[in-house]
């Protein structure tokens, strides 16, 4: 996110992994005056900077989507080798059934095996032991339980900073609103009184 702050006061801005940290605004006046904005100004960055953590946000929930899905299968490839590795030896055939394709699935019968192959990814399948497999498959199942737990506090602190967004364009929008009143309201009781 590359919007600067209006106030030019980036040194009080937090931030989390590149999300900047929204800053309450405890006082609308001197705000606006410390930043030398005026209403609707402010509520433009402010609106942007609403637009930028939505962008973000997005992002970050797509990732968790991904992650989410990926963690069952890599579970799921950890007990395949560790049913193979438990027949290894008992002479006993494992019955099992495979996709070859998309919706198509082919039966096989896999006796003693040494090795497993898996799928890396972009096409690319590796031959490994079972113990290089499991502890492979362990270590990106951590890597994947971690990164999920990162992305679940990112979101988080997304929607506190997103929260605090949407209140300071509140607090900004309805003092611009009294302000117009009393402007209104100050010529009209000016006139009475003169009456």
């Amino acid at each position: 996110m590359s919007s600067s702050s209006p106030s030019g006061s980036g040194g009080d801005l937090t931030e989390r992994r590149g999300i900047p940290a929204a800053k309450f605004i405890q006082d609308v006046e001197t705000y606006l005056s410390q930043s030398g904005l005026d209403p609707n100004s402010a509520l433009a960055f402010h609106q942007e900077r609403l637009q930028q953590y939505k962008v973000v946000e997005m992002k970050l929930l797509a990732q968790q989507r991904d992650l989410q899905a990926k963690i069952p299968d890599i579970e799921k490839c950890l007990e395949v080798v560790a049913t193979l590795q438990a027949r290894k030896g008992t002479g006993e055939a494992l019955l099992a059934d495979f996709e070859v394709s998309e919706g198509i699935y082919s039966r096989a019968c896999i006796e003693d095996s040494d090795s497993v192959c898996l799928w890396l990814g972009a096409n690319v399948m590796l031959e490994y032991s079972c113990e290089e497999a499991t502890a492979l498959l362990k270590n990106n199942l951590e890597n994947a339980k971690a990164s999920l737990e990162v992305l679940v506090a990112d979101l988080q602190f997304l929607r506190d900073q997103v929260t605090v967004t949407q209140v300071t364009i509140a607090r900004v929008y309805n003092w611009d609103v009294h302000q117009r009143r009393v402007k209104q309201v100050a010529p009209t009781a000016i006139a009475a009184a003169d009456s």
